[in-house]
């Protein structure tokens, strides 16, 4: 055996028999089952009816999808970050921050609700919903309108490459130049188109019809090839730099019986293709198929991974290109082990709603009958007409009153309906999706605690939360890779992102391509307590931390507990925590903490714990003997103003005294002298009581 290298010829047979081959196994193993899952889904079943009875389908494909889809929306979109980049060494912090933001960013920007919103629900009803991630470049074109341009700036204007002149006209005209001479002087007016280069990382949702990949692939990094289809005009292929030679014979838009059949059933109707001879030469619509599979095209031994661009039915080569990853997301609700493709929520409830449409049309149609029996009428006894008027009230004419027997159909609907209940909770076995956890059955939540309401209503999102892992870890988190690596390797200047509410400069081409990616998705759904109640708790405990040891704890900073506080706010509703907390980040932490040491350096050091206890105690004992000298003082003074009115007392004693003795012995007393003798001071240095009293008496 020689490995030689491989021609275009060669090359050519080898990818389009793989394309063939694939094509085959979708058509014939995997899209007549996602055919049917659409009929379901859209209110379809297989079982048949009878003339004249019920017809109506239970449609529990249609709600189970319906059911869930809400759910899980909600849990991939309840985070503005939805999907976050791990850095693999302390250098890559901030670059895996940069990155988390700036790709969150760019994925709401393109839509990512609707994106979302398309895969998850073909992962539902088809098996897999597929994501397509690449990079798009367009020249956007603006038109500019000059008049009275000198011969230098027309020149300068229409010197540059991207500017193409659509209308120009040029004229002489006469002007005065700087000696007054009169001087002929050529003025423009022109109309110039100026084409921008502009290039961005798109994402769309590829129909799974349009999808292909070969029967022995077990995932996106285990198959033969992969790739899928579309259809472009000629122009569009002329503008990617493809020759009318390069297109010539090839067949226009054609697509297999099944991808038509397919595609009627996701569209609900017929896409009606006009005549090539009513349609122009340059909007001709021809299939290009863009397949990823390994070759050793230059016969080294080793195989590398190429893109291919075929065109046509036949799959001629148009081109190929080395890649470094085929750029398809595939979204899964139930996986299967060591297969492609897994098994979607139509696939499960599909037999439960022929089994439920069934029961449901008996009930229907016992109740038609028993309402509304056939009747049994002697011939030529009764007016037929009359007794075909199903008018409330109306008049049958008869011969017999015995000429009409009414055949009665016993009613058995309450039985069968015990057997619908029971379908109903095998489905809600099966996907999770009920009443109860959803909160919406008063039965199975009345005359129940909170705590047992809530374990029922989590009990019933368990299935939700495996499916919703099982999408997060699948597509989420191949599908931001791609866009990681698609910007790494397309961005050719910083560009101006917000972060934190300030605009700063970002480079992704220093970004690390090989960061590992994290799922951030609130799996579960009615925990939003808890998570509340948790970080309420860690937010205490922040602020204990921080109160205890100050700024310099080493655990616990200012951006910490403001993410805390931005966090709680998310889960409650508030999204613009910036509008109530100021945003905060290491760097702005860092000049605060700065600015508080400058202004304490002002202020004096504060005391040591000893000293300040000692200060403290000098300053009791002062206050105490304040309060003591003061005591005495009013003491002092109270027993002054007692010792006077007891004077005045023997004063008022003496002159009663005088005279009663003057009254009964005619004698009189000499009150002065005595008087004299109770004024001496009572105490060193005190002044005669007629100075102190003011001569009161």
């Amino acid at each position: 055996m020689r490995l030689e290298p491989l021609d275009e010829v060669q090359i050519e047979s080898i990818v389009s028999k793989a394309i063939e081959d694939a094509q085959d196994f979708i058509d014939s193993e995997v899209a007549p089952q996602r055919i049917k899952a659409q009929r379901y889904f859209d209110g379809e079943v297989d079982i048949g009816y009878e003339e004249g009875r019920s017809r109506v389908v239970a449609t529990k494909c249609r709600e189970v999808v319906r059911g869930m889809k809400p759910s899980i929306q909600r849990i991939f979109l309840s985070n503005e970050k939805p999907v976050e980049f791990v850095p693999r060494g302390p250098e890559d912090v901030a670059m895996a921050e940069q990155a988390t933001q700036f790709v969150s960013y760019k994925f709401q920007q393109h839509n990512g609700y609707r994106i979302l919103s398309d895969v998850f629900q073909d992962a539902m009803v088809k098996k897999a919903g597929i994501a397509y991630v690449y990079h798009r470049e367009e020249m956007e074109t603006e038109i500019h309108t000059f008049t009275n341009l000198t011969e230098e700036a027309f020149a300068l204007l229409v010197e540059d490459d991207d500017v193409e002149v659509i209308e120009h006209e040029a004229r002489m005209t006469i002007s005065m130049d700087e000696m007054g001479m009169e001087v002929e002087m050529p003025e423009h007016d022109v109309k110039i188109a100026r084409s921008i280069p502009h290039g961005d990382v798109c994402i769309e949702s590829i129909p799974p019809e349009d999808f292909f990949v070969d029967r022995n692939a077990r995932s996106m990094d285990s198959y033969y090839i992969v790739g899928h289809s579309t259809e472009m005009t000629v122009g569009e292929l002329l503008s990617m730099g493809f020759s009318l030679d390069d297109l010539a014979g090839l067949d226009g838009s054609e697509y297999s019986t099944t991808q038509d059949e397919a595609e009627f059933e996701r569209r609900g109707y017929t896409v009606d293709e006009a005549d090539d001879e009513n349609i122009s030469g340059a909007s001709k619509k021809i299939t290009v198929t863009s397949a990823y599979m390994e070759l050793d095209i230059e016969g080294t031994g080793q195989t590398k991974l190429y893109q291919f661009l075929c065109a046509g039915t036949s799959y001629k080569l148009l081109n190929f290109y080395e890649a470094d990853y085929a750029p398809y997301a595939i979204f899964e609700c139930d996986p299967e082990p060591h297969a492609f493709f897994g098994t979607s929520l139509v696939d499960l409830v599909m037999d439960d709603q022929d089994a439920a449409t069934a029961m449901l049309r008996g009930v229907l149609d016992n109740v038609a009958l028993t309402n509304n029996p056939r009747m049994g009428i002697v011939d030529n006894q009764v007016n037929v007409d009359d007794v075909l008027n199903n008018e409330i009230g109306g008049i049958i004419r008869m011969k017999n009153p015995q000429a009409i027997v009414p055949i009665s159909v016993p009613f058995v609907a309450a039985q069968t309906l015990q057997a619908i209940q029971y379908m109903d909770d095998a489905i809600e076995t099966k996907t999770g999706v009920s009443r109860a956890s959803m909160g919406l059955d008063p039965d199975a939540l009345q005359n129940t605690t909170a705590t047992a309401a809530n374990i029922t209503k989590q009990a019933g999102a368990a299935q939700i939360e495996v499916m919703s892992r099982n999408l997060a870890e699948g597509g989420m988190k191949r599908l931001f890779k791609l866009m990681l690596k698609l910007f790494i390797e397309n961005t050719d200047e910083e560009k101006m992102m917000r972060m934190n509410s300030q605009f700063v400069p970002i480079d992704p081409r220093s970004w690390n391509s090989s960061m590992d990616v994290m799922c951030n998705v609130g799996l579960g759904t009615g925990k939003e307590d808890e998570k509340v109640a948790i970080l309420q708790q860690t937010l205490q405990l922040q602020m204990q931390i921080w109160q205890t040891y100050g700024p310099g704890n080493g655990l616990v900073s200012m951006t910490l507990i403001r993410n805390t506080m931005a966090d709680i706010m998310a889960l409650a509703g508030v999204r613009n925590s910036d509008r109530y907390l100021m945003p905060m980040d290491a760097q702005t932490e860092q000049q605060l903490l700065m600015m508080k040491q400058q202004q304490m350096a002002g202020q004096p050091k504060p005391l040591d714990p000893g000293q300040a206890l000692v200060q403290a105690e000098q300053l009791k004992a002062q206050a105490k003997a304040q309060s003591d000298m003061v005591k005495m003082e009013v003491d002092a003074q109270k027993a002054i103003a007692q010792d006077d009115r007891e004077r005045d007392k023997m004063d008022q004693d003496l002159l009663i005294k005088a005279a009663e003795i003057l009254g009964k012995y005619d004698t009189a007393i000499d009150v002065e002298t005595i008087k004299a003798a109770q004024s001496e001071p009572r105490y060193p240095n005190e002044r005669p009581s007629g100075a102190v009293s003011g001569g009161r008496f």
